[in-house]
């Protein structure tokens, strides 16, 4: 049952004119690409952080919603940090959430739990971060918030393959005895005799395929090169883990020897950010 909008949070949203401060601090705003953040009036805490490649034309977005009249409401200044490129925001908007927990952002906190698939012989098997390192460790498959949420992708596969469950160490079955998905033909039978064991096992691994947790494919961090007119930056990346930016190669290599010392786990948001650019080389890498 939805429970109907309070009337007085209706009005406030439609009644309410945001103030001169962030007005002006809006229009203040570089159109290049970067990272915003609303703090509150109590502390100067953060309540949101964003990014965009126009940081002005992002932040006008905001004062158009409704939606975000009670964000607005508890704001009392706007700063922003500017970036050269797209990666650059989207890696510090991620850092920045993690370390500060901002009120409004679901998204992109840090996550203590994360997991993948791993082949133990013919079974997956849930493995976490905190055991291995997901950086380097070959034949990992898909990142996930926690185990549940890893046996509950496996079901997904098994279901949209038609395997079965008991090889997967899903469902235990009686032996010599076929699984009930297999009767009502959401299961190709391998429980049962009616396909091999290897015609399965082939099935899962291709299948898996597409959940494939890419290694590192450097010996050590490297630097994104991003460039908006002279405003350069390098942003080094040591095991798909963000470590910061620096305006030349020379303090990128500075960094890369001092943070390498304190750098955090695998990122599983640095790897989906930097998955792609860096495998295909869409931007300029530099070795540090």
């Amino acid at each position: 049952m939805t429970l109907p909008r309070r009337r007085d949070d209706f009005e406030d949203n439609r009644i309410y004119e945001y103030p001169q401060h962030l007005r002006e601090a809006i229009e203040d705003a570089p159109t290049g690409a970067g990272v915003y953040t609303f703090h509150g009036q109590e502390g100067d805490l953060p309540l949101y952080i964003g990014k965009s490649i126009n940081i002005r034309a992002r932040l006008l977005s905001h004062l158009r919603t409704p939606d975000e009249a009670r964000m607005l409401r508890q704001t009392q200044r706007i700063s922003h940090i500017r970036t050269a490129g797209e990666i650059g925001a989207l890696l510090l908007e991620a850092q920045l959430i993690k370390a500060q927990h901002p009120l409004f952002n679901q998204k992109l906190r840090r996550n203590k739990q994360l997991c993948s698939l791993q082949m133990m012989g013919d079974v997956p098997q849930v493995v976490y971060s905190r055991d291995i390192d997901f950086a380097t460790q070959p034949d990992l498959y898909g990142l996930f918030a926690s185990r549940h949420a890893a046996l509950d992708a496996l079901r997904a596969i098994a279901d949209q393959h038609k395997l079965c469950y008991g090889p997967l160490g899903l469902e235990k079955l009686p032996p010599g005895k076929g699984c009930f998905r297999a009767a009502i033909r959401q299961c190709a039978g391998v429980c049962r005799g009616d396909e091999s064991p290897e015609a399965h096992r082939e099935r899962l691994f291709s299948s898996l395929l597409a959940l494939r947790v890419e290694c590192w494919p450097y010996a050590g961090a490297v630097g994104l090169v991003e460039r908006d007119g002279e405003f350069t930056q390098i942003h080094v990346v040591k095991h798909w883990c963000y470590l910061g930016s620096a305006p030349s190669v020379e303090a990128a290599r500075q960094l890369s020897q001092t943070a390498s010392q304190v750098a955090a786990h695998f990122d599983a948001d640095g790897y989906k950010i930097l998955c792609r650019p860096v495998l295909t080389q869409t931007v300029e890498i530099v070795l540090l």
